[in-house]
């Protein structure tokens, strides 16, 4: 991968321009005068939401697999394991539980907003 597409990358990756720049086989200059270009900056932030969402997908994947592992340690022999594992799932749930409540609470006020936005029309 080189170009554009290099730079697109190894920036939605975090890393600095100078990185990018020998990723894309050009001059740093030409990087920084690239991310003055709302469109480049806009491939920039999708490649990132493109990055995000699929660790976060790797995460969801292995999620079940943490559960099960931490439900096997609530019966295991020793306390302090059961303890931890019990902690662990405790603050998951409660974690949980404030996502999806902001989550509902969101969608109720854009749900709202809509509407009055559809009265107004």
């Amino acid at each position: 991968m080189k170009g554009r597409t290099a730079a697109v990358f190894a920036l939605a990756q975090g890393e600095p321009t100078s990185a990018a720049a020998k990723a894309a086989g050009v001059s740093t200059r030409t990087v920084e005068r690239w991310c003055t270009d709302p469109a480049f900056a806009l491939e920039v932030r999708d490649m990132r939401t493109e990055l995000l969402s699929t660790a976060v997908g790797q995460l969801a994947a292995g999620a079940a697999e943490a559960v099960t592992a931490l439900r096997a340690a609530l019966v295991d022999d020793d306390g302090r394991n059961r303890v931890q594992a019990a902690r662990t799932l405790l603050d998951a749930c409660l974690s949980l539980r404030e996502s999806l409540d902001l989550e509902q609470r969101l969608a109720a006020l854009e749900a709202a907003e809509d509407d009055r936005e559809g009265r107004r029309r």
